[in-house]
Formats: C-alpha cells, structure tokens, sequence
C-alpha cells in the first residue's frame, strides 16, 4: 500500500488552465500506482480549462461546487459526487460559473511513452 498524506500533496499547473489549483494526491511517484495518477483541481469562480483536447480519457468526479462542461456546444452542468469521462480526443471546455470553489478528483492514465 502506498499513503500519501494530503498535507504531501504538491501543486501541479495544467495547460490551458485558469483560475485553478491543482495538486497531485497520487502518481508519478516511487511505489505510486502505475498506470494512472489522481488529482484535485480546484477551480475559483470564473477559472476554467479549454477549449482543447487530450491524447488520454480523464475522469472527473465533483466534490463540492459545480462545473459546467461544454462538448459540441451543449453544456452539462456537473454537481457533488457527479461524474463524467471525457474520451481521448473529444475537445472540451470547463468552466466554473458559479461562485463557490468547484473541488473535483482527476484520474487520468499517464501519458503515453515517447
């Protein structure tokens, strides 16, 4: 087993990101898991992601908050312990328009090897 204490937990930037904190709870560690890492992305009123598109899926779960999720124009509004995954080339743009802090876990495989 591999505990890792939320006060350990390291801030990470993510590209085309605004207004968010996100920190790393698991992955790309010595004797972390080994096919995906976990986040927490916490969004302030009006930050957001995108409009772009990943290589790899990613899972969000919400946790507090809400985030609305915009996909070929149509928008779906994600509350607590709401959960979507977001496939591996589908172009996406997150915001949150609301304005309480939006806390949402992150799983994502590791990119693949170059």
């Amino acid at each position: 087993m591999h505990v890792k204490r939320f006060d350990a937990a390291r801030p990470y930037d993510a590209p085309n990101h605004w207004g968010v904190v996100g920190l790393r709870l698991q992955g790309f560690e010595e004797g972390g898991p080994v096919n995906q890492w976990v986040g927490l992305s916490q969004f302030l009123p009006g930050g957001g992601a995108g409009p772009d598109a990943s290589p790899i899926e990613k899972v969000y779960v919400i946790l507090e908050g809400a985030l609305t999720v915009v996909i070929d124009g149509v928008e779906t509004v994600l509350r607590p312990f709401d959960s979507c995954t977001i496939p591996a080339g589908e172009t996406r743009l997150i915001e949150n328009r609301g304005n309480h802090v939006c806390k949402m876990i992150v799983v994502m495989p590791y990119p693949p090897a170059t």
